[in-house]
């Protein structure tokens, strides 16, 4: 404790205003308790305060600005890096970004992924460090296709061989039966294009090779005999395609033969097929012909009846072909997946009906 009485004469030596300031310390002192305190206490008390590290409270992160920002077209800045083939940005982007699936799977206006535009700029790698990072190879873009489809549309082995080795069996048996909006699986894109390759690799990881598409109720080996493409036929029948599998009007593909130039395809088949299911019937249903589309979207689109001015046409089966629902003007035509499948159709057009 203080006593006053000992330094009251050193205050009367020193001038009034350091008296005043050293007596304003002393009640300082006197009114903040410590000298009530005992010394264990004051101690104690010292080193509870040595030992407190005070954590500063990190502010809730907010994401990261160009993750938020979007084109016209729906387009992230992930989207746009793969469009532009910068492919060390890309890589760079998916680094950071890894595991963050609510951006890598961000769908565009058009509903698609960056593995959709992976796949369609040709960029394999890219697409096995999305797949690497967390991206849904499942996801569909605005026709129903999945990346999948999109290979093996464009007859790209790699990003398709990229696509099958990095996909889990479950993902990828359910992409290898998933069909798009044209219901169509990645075999029958593959055959309608022909590329034997990935014909073969799709079949051999498990694609259904008599899986029939919705519309007609064709396989994959009926799409050969339609695009009149006998190396294709060959090779299903190798991977073990039903020659006597039928559409939903009861055609074998045999019987798509008839009225076709390729005589190599009638002799392989005929070779193999039912005697029931090789003659035609005896009279056609035109109703049927009016129900049953030459090709679909994939293959060829027809623009039928889209103006008043365009006229339809059921015409008679030439030789008794079941192919009989076409359009008169071949400049009716409005858009090709595949130019050579436009060759094949004016070749099949012209053999058919003389046009």
């Amino acid at each position: 404790m203080f006593h006053p009485a000992e330094h009251a004469q050193d205050w009367a030596m020193e001038g009034p205003r350091d008296a005043l300031k050293k007596e304003r310390l002393l009640d300082d002192r006197h009114d903040s308790g410590l000298d009530s305190m005992k010394d264990e206490d004051y101690e104690q008390m010292v080193k509870e305060l040595r030992e407190i590290r005070l954590q500063p409270q990190e502010a809730p992160r907010s994401p990261e600005p160009w993750k938020q920002q979007l084109t016209e077209d729906g387009d992230s800045f992930l989207h746009l890096a793969i469009i532009h083939e910068e492919k060390a940005l890309t890589m760079e982007v998916v680094r950071q970004v890894k595991g963050d699936l609510a951006f890598l799977n961000f769908q565009n206006n058009l509903q698609q992924t960056p593995l959709h535009l992976a796949v369609i700029t040709n960029q394999p790698e890219i697409a096995e460090a999305l797949l690497g990072a967390g991206c849904d190879p499942e996801l569909r873009d605005f026709r129903g296709n999945t990346p999948l489809h999109l290979a093996c549309e464009q007859g790209c082995l790699a990003s398709v061989g990229v696509l099958t080795q990095s996909c889990g069996s479950q993902h990828l048996h359910s992409i290898l039966q998933a069909t798009n909006y044209n219901g169509h699986t990645c075999l029958h894109l593959a055959s309608i294009h022909g590329y034997l390759g990935i014909v073969e690799l799709l079949v051999s990881l498990g694609a259904d090779v008599n899986a029939q598409e919705p519309c007609n109720g064709r396989t994959a080996l009926h799409l050969a005999v339609d695009l009149q493409n006998p190396d294709l036929v060959s090779l299903l029948l190798k991977c073990g395609a039903d020659v006597n599998r039928v559409t939903y009007q009861g055609y074998s593909p045999y019987q798509l033969t008839w009225g076709r130039p390729s005589t190599r395809i009638q002799q392989q088949l005929g070779q193999l097929t039912l005697e029931n299911l090789q003659m035609l019937p005896e009279s056609e249903d035109e109703e049927s012909y009016d129900t049953e589309s030459e090709f679909t979207e994939d293959e060829v689109s027809l623009n039928f009846a889209l103006q008043k001015t365009m006229r339809m046409a059921i015409l008679p089966p030439p030789s008794q072909a079941p192919r009989a629902k076409l359009c008169v003007q071949r400049s009716h035509i409005v858009k090709l997946s595949n130019f050579s499948v436009c060759n094949q159709y004016h070749k099949s057009v012209s053999f058919l009906y003389g046009f």
